[in-house]
């Protein structure tokens, strides 16, 4: 069955607080979304990837799919206002049966074994949403008042969220919602069941300064 991997950097990195989008920021002097293409390209040379960019960013990222020497197997395409909605461009791509993962273009650790696993369980239940177990102590507001809740049955979601076509297709035609958050709340809205896997806790997204410093510690960590 094909691959496909939809790589969502259609964002403008306000929260990095940088003129330029955190997805092309240099990690080691490459830039983020170079790393996160060449995990999938390490898991499979045969995947197809869909790229959606933001308008102004084009060219970047054309420059870089000619530096990674992929121009036939990957589609550029231009964002929309919403994540859903730049999601929703990339899967009007897709004209056959497939394996499809949406992935956040900045989460540039990602491993080609979690990949491969996404695969792999796709192919036997439909779905696989990668999940990690929060961490943290938490509390659930309600109005004015808050509550301690166990955070062992809290799960911290990650990408890629990775679907047959056929399930991830006919969900994003429906109009968007404000819940819609991520491709697993979209599913869902139809009343198709999805199914968690297990993620990477190095498999971060960068969003902040902070973030891009764990993540390049992480790589320097990764090279020895």
């Amino acid at each position: 069955m094909q691959k496909i991997a939809i790589i969502t950097a259609g964002g403008s990195g306000s929260r990095m607080g940088s003129l330029i989008p955190k997805q092309f920021l240099l990690l080691n002097q490459k830039p983020l979304l170079w790393y996160t293409i060449s995990a999938f390209l390490e898991a499979f040379q045969d995947i197809s990837i869909i790229l959606v960019l933001p308008q102004d960013y084009m060219t970047a990222g054309a420059e870089l799919v000619n530096e990674l020497q992929i121009n036939d197997q990957t589609t550029l395409v231009v964002g929309g206002s919403t994540r859903y909605h730049s999601v929703q461009n990339g899967i009007q791509q897709i004209k056959n049966p497939s394996v499809v993962f949406v992935h956040d273009g900045v989460r540039c650790l990602v491993t080609p074994n979690l990949i491969k696993r996404c695969f792999e369980q796709t192919i036997e239940k439909g779905s696989a949403i990668p999940a990690v177990t929060c961490t943290d102590s938490v509390r659930i507001l309600n109005n004015d008042s808050h509550k301690a809740i166990n955070r062992d049955q809290v799960k911290i979601i990650q990408t890629p969220q990775t679907f047959l076509s056929a399930i991830l297709i006919p969900a994003f035609n429906q109009p968007y919602q404000e819940f819609f958050t991520d491709e697993a709340t979209v599913v869902e809205s139809l009343g198709q069941a999805v199914h968690l896997i297990e993620g990477e806790y190095n498999n971060l997204k960068v969003t902040r300064p902070a973030d891009l410093l764990l993540a390049n510690a992480i790589l320097e960590e990764r090279n020895k």
